[in-house]
């Protein structure tokens, strides 16, 4: 079961749209957030980072000679920001401000 708050940053974005992302991530499980995800998303094929993504400003996401992709929702995980993305895209933010992202559909 979730147990995280998730905030929308769009006003479509729905609880459905995360799918089953908030059912993979668990405050009472001491693990970080990207070995939550890579674990209880074996069925999907796990974590695998992608590189090339640059954070703007918004928190947005820039990859070369793309548009920008979105931030729809996001929650925190102890001292980890977990963001989701527009098609599926999702970054774990750590407190410095390093990022993992991965496609998670």
């Amino acid at each position: 079961m979730a147990d995280l708050v998730w905030t929308f940053h769009h006003p479509l974005m729905t609880s459905e749209m995360l799918g089953y992302i908030p059912d993979f991530l668990s405050a009472h499980n001491p693990k970080p957030a990207v070995q939550q995800l890579h674990e209880a998303y074996r069925h999907g094929g796990g974590w695998h980072k992608f590189e090339g993504f640059k954070m703007l400003p918004n928190k947005d996401l820039s990859y070369p000679d793309d548009p920008p992709v979105r931030l729809l929702a996001s929650c925190t995980l102890r001292d980890e920001e977990i963001r989701f993305y527009q098609h599926s895209w999702v970054a774990v933010v750590q407190k410095d401000g390093s990022f993992e992202v991965a496609r998670m559909d």
